[in-house]
């Protein structure tokens, strides 16, 4: 994957997650600095991922520890990175939650995936309302996480918020960041007795029809690697998997 597409596809997801602060100031990082439970606003990422010095650890830590922030990592599962996270090992991080970065055509979602049928309403807006907030506080889910994620997206530039709806009951919801040339795919969330609809896959169909009319052919997104039923959707919607990566906390 080249430096330029990691680097966009970066910048989409801390944008997406509207962290407290980030700190752009070292060359090849963001470092997003935030006190709730959304990993991606926490963890110093790289903006390719050609691996650095191991050295540069210390000087990373020490930013997030001048400001206040535990520090935490996101880094790419690649052969190059093996000394750079086994210095993080050495320095007692461990990893854990490993996930996947995915990509598409914004097209090929929209040819894969089905609309909505009729009796099924389909709302984009550009604030989320309180049916929309409502699905992370659901059956099944972390109250608390659920409130840090839903108020992380919803103060997000540049992201619209996307629901299904059925006799005034909200289905499901998803949040599309659209910047830096991509679509980012955020938030997805299904009520947990509505499940095996397609749902998910009509909140993807409807983002990739409004990426389209912006003029963004391409998708990403990020799933953890244990999550089977999402990646079975994502692979018959037609993403392809770019880079495994995981969280390294102490």
């Amino acid at each position: 994957m080249g430096p330029a597409v990691v680097e966009a596809i970066e910048r989409n997801t801390v944008q997406a997650v509207a962290p407290e602060q980030v700190d752009e100031g070292l060359p090849g990082w963001l470092l997003p600095m935030d006190r709730g439970t959304v990993g991606r606003a926490q963890c110093a990422v790289p903006l390719s991922h050609a691996a650095p010095e191991p050295a540069l650890i210390d000087t990373i830590a020490e930013r997030y520890r001048a400001n206040g922030f535990s520090v935490a990592w996101r880094l790419p599962e690649l052969p190059e990175w093996d000394a750079f996270t086994r210095a993080l090992g050495e320095r007692g991080f461990v990893r854990t939650q490993p996930t996947q970065t995915h990509i598409a055509e914004a097209a090929e979602l929209l040819r894969r995936l089905p609309g909505p049928p009729q009796g099924i309403e389909l709302r984009l807006a550009d604030t989320p309302d309180a049916a929309w907030l409502a699905m992370f506080l659901g059956e099944g889910l972390d109250p608390v996480d659920g409130a840090s994620r839903s108020r992380a997206l919803s103060r997000a530039v540049g992201t619209r918020f996307a629901s299904l709806s059925e006799a005034g009951q909200t289905l499901a919801c998803g949040a599309a960041s659209f910047s830096h040339g991509w679509l980012g795919v955020h938030g997805m969330r299904t009520a947990a007795r509505q499940r095996g609809r397609g749902l998910a896959g009509m909140v993807l169909r409807a983002m990739a029809g409004e990426a389209l009319r912006r003029g963004i052919p391409r998708v990403f997104l990020q799933v953890t690697a244990d999550n089977t039923a999402a990646l079975a959707l994502y692979q018959r919607a037609g993403f392809q998997l770019a880079w495994p990566y995981a969280y390294w906390r102490n």
